[in-house]
């Protein structure tokens, strides 16, 4: 399997899941929730300042659909992950790959490039 196919079907796999899998979690609250119930922690709980954002609350604002809104946000998430960890990635290797040539380098006689003194081998 070739890198682009790779990550053609790993793009594919996560929109799917993103899309369509993640309407169907599980809606209870998880642990962390749970005790916090439990012990009166989220008597004290206040909105998120970004609540009522156009993404807040794992839907898109403006969309009546409650599946398509669900699976639209977790589609947008996915696009905004690979875009932004893409230009990282992008980024990085770009700085890197400025500093070599990108060139093989010729296989020499040993210890040709070796420093003086130094047989070449390790």
């Amino acid at each position: 399997m070739t890198t682009k196919r790779f990550f053609a079907a790993f793009l594919l796999v996560s929109l799917v899941l993103a899309g369509i899998v993640s309407y169907f979690a599980s809606g209870s609250p998880d642990g962390l929730e749970k005790v916090a119930e439990e012990q009166g922690i989220s008597a004290e709980e206040k909105d998120h300042a970004l609540g009522d954002s156009p993404l807040g609350d794992y839907g898109v604002k403006g969309v009546g659909n409650e599946w398509v809104s669900a699976g639209l946000s977790g589609v947008i998430g996915v696009g905004a992950v690979l875009l932004v960890g893409g230009g990282l990635f992008w980024s990085i290797r770009r700085r890197d790959s400025g500093s070599v040539s990108g060139e093989p380098e010729e296989p020499g006689e040993p210890g040709e490039n070796a420093p003086a003194g130094s047989s070449g081998r390790e």
